[in-house]
């Protein structure tokens, strides 16, 4: 993870409490205690996030960071091991995901993840509410400092 808004922050509890080298989404679910429980259901949201990494790999399967990544999640969760010997190759590109966030509750959001060109494989993530329903107002909620009556989507930026 290299960057995000004030509301990217929040709805990522812990992340950004961890060096700038080791914020990584992947590392995120499977090794943070937040991690672990921010996510509905958790078993299919880590199992895309294996098959995403396996995606990244093919695209730079000599990459250092993906190599140190992979050799210390086989080493700290059994989860991981697993899901990484199935060979599932999955590239998301947006889609809805549900969160228990511990702050707000249950909250489920619509994201699009674009790749960013002439950036070495960044990608911005957008995440953000339905107008009008309990999502937005926990999305409010979260956002606790903000100033405008509209949310301000989460945006996260990231290297594939």
């Amino acid at each position: 993870m290299l960057a995000a808004n004030p509301p990217g922050r929040r709805l990522m509890p812990g992340l950004w409490d961890w060096p700038e080298g080791r914020r990584n989404l992947t590392r995120y679910v499977f090794l943070h205690p937040v991690g672990r429980t921010l996510y509905e259901p958790w078993e299919e949201t880590v199992a895309l996030s294996v098959a995403h990494l396996r995606a990244v790999g093919g695209a730079d399967p000599d990459s250092p960071e993906l190599t140190a990544l992979v050799g210390e999640l086989m080493l700290k969760s059994t989860q991981f091991a697993r899901l990484w010997e199935r060979y599932d190759v999955c590239e998301r590109g947006g889609g809805q995901k549900s969160f228990r966030h511990p702050k707000v509750g249950p909250m489920t959001l619509t994201y699009e993840v674009m790749r960013l060109a002439r950036t070495g494989g960044q990608r911005m993530v957008v995440y953000q509410a339905a107008p009008g329903t309990p999502d937005e107002t926990a999305m409010l909620r979260l956002e606790s400092t903000a100033t405008r009556p509209e949310p301000e989507p989460a945006m996260l930026l990231s290297r594939s």
